[in-house]
């Protein structure tokens, strides 16, 4: 198997645990901060945590693991290391800022928490700004008394991991006291000034949202986000019923954007035909930017979703809705309301003015995650999910990531890359459909498992040739469409590409 694939499969074991044993076993080095590295992305500077180390610290570390199956083959996964850099403390010398701008306001890298159980209080808001995260999008704010559920969440995992790649929430908002919220905002600018507070507040009347907005302004936040897109309100009016209505939008938008001079930024609900269409409300009423996506309406059937025996539609996140997410980003930011349609062209300004910006959520657990969204055109990106699996410290693989990314291509600034995706993406009917793209094998990576010709002849085209005796497959050319279904299901990563060429008449 390749090394990079065997590297990752053995980091995804890891249980990330907390005060790792393995690391307090290793005299010379950090082997969990190592994994950890691995886990999120950042494989090429897993070294520096563990270059000082010999192969008896490793040792030593491997057989402190406490999994729950077999110890994580620490020793095999780290050495030789990717990259051996020594541990530096803080940023590095030399590494580009991550700082960007965003609704006029200066935030010191594109990280923020997403509004959501993982910021409901002033002390977990204040360790995640300790640990690096630039914002935080402060848990929905409303009037009424909020009642959850007991249990509320369940998760879809493979069988066998302790990760899960969606996650379905029945959480609703804020179960604190308006005026202890706003205090909580209040305390949070004041004590970190250098951080973006944003207030998220849901009304049910124009009454409501222009209280609120009031109320967050005079807390002393930077802005106000308006959500719009809870997928899960027992009260109706509120939440998505806003967000799937255009009209409300416009409305609630423009009464609370003449209500306060902070930036307003409508959360827009992925359960709708055309994300387009609200957003296109927002902008006419003076949003200054956009936040999508909200969780996606979902049905889980397993035991963990019944609550007294009952189970209900709720909202869905976690890697798994990135595609979808990275969909409504897309098109949102091809409206030529937002200021990402502008930047392809850098010699115009948005047909509308400034235009909206985007802040980007849904499914975002490491560095190349987040680089997909602001490369369709966000300027800050929020996560939740991740943190709640595994804790604020993913921001230190999400900062070291982005930075050493821009790096390694000699940018200086992270607006640079905003958008620049945007340029690639066009409608169906442009896709070029007169040459195609065959798949190579290459044997010395093959290992003869024959998943290759299971896939093409059962779900494919019948163009792979399977010999039983020597276990090798063959492409028939002639009967290859270029599909690459093969190229997808290979364990191994054994099957690429040739040279692209036309199709025969």
């Amino acid at each position: 198997m390749d090394r990079r694939l065997h590297i990752e499969e053995e980091a995804a074991h890891c249980l990330l645990c907390a005060d790792a044993p393995c690391s307090q076993a290793c005299m010379k080095g950090d082997p969990a901060r190592a994994i950890r590295a691995i886990r999120f992305g950042n494989e090429k500077l897993a070294g520096r945590w563990i270059a000082e180390c010999s192969d008896e610290d490793l040792e030593a570390a491997e057989r402190a693991c406490i999994h729950y199956d077999r110890p994580i083959r620490i020793k095999e996964m780290l050495r030789p290391t990717p990259l051996p850099l020594p541990v530096r403390e803080g940023l590095e010398e030399g590494l580009p800022s991550l700082a960007i701008d965003f609704c006029g306001i200066r935030c010191e890298n594109p990280f923020f928490l997403a509004s959501s159980a993982v910021c409901t209080n002033y002390e977990m808001v204040a360790r995640a700004f300790e640990a690096g995260w630039a914002g935080v999008f402060y848990k929905t704010i409303c009037m009424q008394e909020i009642r959850e559920v007991s249990p509320r969440f369940d998760a879809c995992q493979q069988e066998g991991s302790a990760d899960f790649y969606a996650f379905r929430n029945m959480e609703q908002l804020s179960e604190n006291p308006v005026e202890m919220d706003f205090d909580i905002l209040h305390r949070l600018k004041q004590d970190y000034p250098s951080k973006v507070v944003v207030a998220s507040i849901m009304g049910q009347t124009e009454e409501e949202w222009i209280k609120l907005a009031k109320m967050a302004e005079a807390a002393g936040v930077d802005a106000v986000e308006l959500n719009f897109s809870c997928p899960q309100m027992r009260m109706a009016g509120m939440g998505s019923d806003v967000g799937q209505n255009p009209e409300l939008v416009l409305f609630y938008t423009a009464f609370v954007k003449r209500s306060v001079s902070i930036p307003v930024i409508p959360k827009m609900t992925p359960n709708i035909t055309h994300i387009t269409e609200p957003t296109m409300s927002a902008f006419f009423a003076g949003a200054d930017a956009i936040s999508a996506i909200n969780t996606i309406k979902s049905v889980t059937m397993g035991d963990r979703a019944r609550v007294s025996g009952h189970k209900t539609i709720s909202g869905l996140s976690g890697r798994a809705v990135r595609p979808i997410a990275l969909r409504h980003i897309l098109e949102i930011a091809q409206t030529p309301m937002t200021r990402s349609a502008s930047m392809l062209d850098e010699s115009k300004n948005c047909m509308y003015g400034k235009g909206l910006e985007i802040s980007g959520i849904g499914g975002i657990e490491t560095w190349r995650d987040a680089l997909e969204f602001i490369q369709l055109g966000c300027r800050n990106v929020q996560v939740c999910t991740a943190v709640m699996q595994y804790g604020y410290r993913i921001i230190d693989d999400l900062i070291l990531g982005m930075q050493h990314y821009l790096a390694e291509r000699g940018i200086a600034s992270l607006d640079s890359i905003v958008g620049e995706e945007l340029p690639n993406f066009v409608t169906p009917t442009d896709l070029d459909r007169d040459t195609i793209v065959f798949p190579k094998i290459d044997r010395d990576k093959c290992i003869g498992c024959g998943r290759c010709y299971t896939s093409c002849t059962d779900g494919g085209h019948q163009a792979i040739a399977f010999d039983n005796e020597t276990r090798q497959p063959r492409i028939v050319g002639t009967k290859c469409v270029g599909c690459h279904l093969c190229r997808l299901v290979c364990p191994t990563g054994a099957i690429g590409i040739t040279k692209r060429i036309n199709k025969k008449s």
